[in-house]
């Protein structure tokens, strides 16, 4: 007798479990509202990018490298990969007021030295000022060697920087380059809402 209600409570525990996790019937749910034109804003911003490779503790860290370039002594060889975390200045100075900050990748992504082109993948985000908590998205090329005014698009925000799009005037304030460092003045034009 013992055994069978050891199997009864067996079998009753087995389908309340099942009972239990029966699948729920959920519905797609999607909601479409009429597009209400907001007034477009324009934004200009004025900053330094500061890319610092050397030293104990730098902003821009190389994660990975092809085999391929292993004895080039460059900072940024070609195909390698550098995570960053660069900050955002109000001038050009290590001293001056940080800004926000840049956080994201590039890839070296030529083969000759002297057509160096950085692909970014970045987000400027602001920690201070009128625009704390925004930020933007830079997906583009930037040929460093250019020596006008080279130009990067400029895809999505968030925050104030909502559905943002635009482009950068970059012109590089230092360059170091046997190690790497730089910095970058860097003039931006958003569009918003």
């Amino acid at each position: 007798m013992m055994k069978c209600s050891g199997l009864v409570l067996g079998l009753l525990a087995l389908l309340l479990l099942a009972m239990a996790t029966k699948p729920a019937h959920c519905k797609y749910y999607s909601k479409t509202i009429p597009n209400i034109h907001r007034k477009e804003k324009v934004t200009h911003l004025h900053f330094y990018y500061f890319d610092i490779l050397s030293g104990t503790k730098p902003s821009a860290v190389e994660i990975a490298r092809p085999s391929l370039t292993r004895n080039d002594t460059s900072p940024t060889p070609f195909g390698s990969l550098t995570a960053t975390d660069d900050p955002l200045r109000e001038g050009p100075e290590t001293n001056s007021t940080v800004i926000g900050n840049a956080r994201g990748i590039y890839l070296s992504a030529s083969q000759y030295a002297s057509q160096m082109t950085l692909m970014m993948y970045k987000d400027f985000g602001f920690t201070a000022g009128k625009f704390k908590g925004s930020s933007f998205g830079v997906f583009s090329r930037n040929p460093i060697w250019e020596t006008t005014p080279r130009e990067v698009a400029l895809v999505g925000g968030r925050g104030k920087f909502r559905l943002a799009r635009g482009f950068a005037k970059l012109r590089t304030h230092y360059l170091n380059v046997s190690n790497g460092d730089a910095v970058v003045e860097y003039r931006v034009t958003l569009i918003h809402y």
